[in-house]
């Protein structure tokens, strides 16, 4: 995903610290436990599922409880560093007129 500005270093670096430290908190090990991916809402036990920043970090997501929830792997891996409006978009399906008849009713008469 190239075309957005990924967070700098520093912030990268500061939130994966954080990350750490939440994974060993009791309220983390309290979401594991209760065994269910934020995604997909499969049953997992504790070991299969994994720390997901709903906004990424690298996309200037934080390490905090209210951006943070267990994801199995394969919900992880395919959400990767979108945005929940990315993925909701992903899922759209527009036949590729329809996109080109909106572009036209955005534009003024004088620009046709």
């Amino acid at each position: 995903m190239s075309w957005y500005t990924p967070a700098d270093e520093a912030h990268m670096r500061r939130e994966r610290e954080r990350a750490r430290a939440l994974r060993k908190s009791s309220w983390w090990q309290s979401q594991l436990a209760q065994g269910v991916c934020h995604y997909c809402k499969g049953h997992f036990s504790a070991d299969e599922l994994t720390m997901d920043h709903i906004i990424p970090v690298a996309r200037g997501g934080t390490s905090d409880k209210s951006n943070v929830v267990p994801a199995c792997f394969a919900c992880n891996q395919s959400k990767a560093a979108q945005t929940p409006a990315e993925q909701i978009l992903e899922t759209l399906d527009f036949p590729e007129e329809d996109l080109e008849d909106l572009y036209w009713a955005t534009q003024t008469e004088g620009t046709r």
